[in-house]
């Protein structure tokens, strides 16, 4: 959780506050894409008491591992996404808003929604990436694959066949 404390800006319509925080998140991500629980997200956010209740803008910024789904080979990305989110004291479970609890806002789920949908469903190393060979799981990245040409089992009868000139 990053709770943040924001009743003094509940009480003042139009009040603003700037906050930095570095924080780590467990499990944030997907199969192959994540951001690494020792590497923190930075939140530049300013928070602002609007009619609906605490907006919340600004940039999150990170490093996130993904595993590209060609190849399987590893590597970081930085990532650098907007947030602009309201949080209200009477949001309800299908809103498009965050809740405001006792005074206070968790800053995770905006964080969690925000950089995961930002993933992409299919990391490529490179645009480039030939993958796996599907026989022999080499990297063809690395080179042609050493596999024969693929034979359809289907046709070879047709290889013990004889015909006269």
């Amino acid at each position: 959780m990053v709770l943040l404390d924001v009743r003094d800006l509940l009480v003042d319509p139009g009040a603003a506050r700037k906050v930095t925080l570095e924080e780590r998140f467990e499990e944030l991500g997907t199969e192959l894409a994540r951001v690494p629980g020792e590497q923190p997200v930075r939140m530049d956010v300013l928070l602002e008491s609007v009619v609906e209740g605490i907006e919340v803008s600004g940039p999150l910024s990170g490093r996130v591992a993904y595993r590209c789904a060609r190849c399987l080979k590893p590597f970081d990305r930085d990532f650098r996404l907007e947030v602009r989110e309201v949080f209200a004291a009477e949001a309800a479970d299908d809103d498009d808003e965050y809740p405001i609890t006792e005074g206070h806002i968790d800053l995770e789920p905006m964080v969690r929604d925000t950089v995961v949908l930002a993933m992409p469903f299919s990391p490529l190393c490179r645009e480039d990436c030939r993958g796996l060979c599907e026989r022999c799981g080499g990297d063809r990245n690395l080179g042609e694959c050493t596999c024969g040409p693929e034979v359809d089992p289907r046709w070879m009868i047709l290889d013990e066949l004889q015909l006269d000139d």
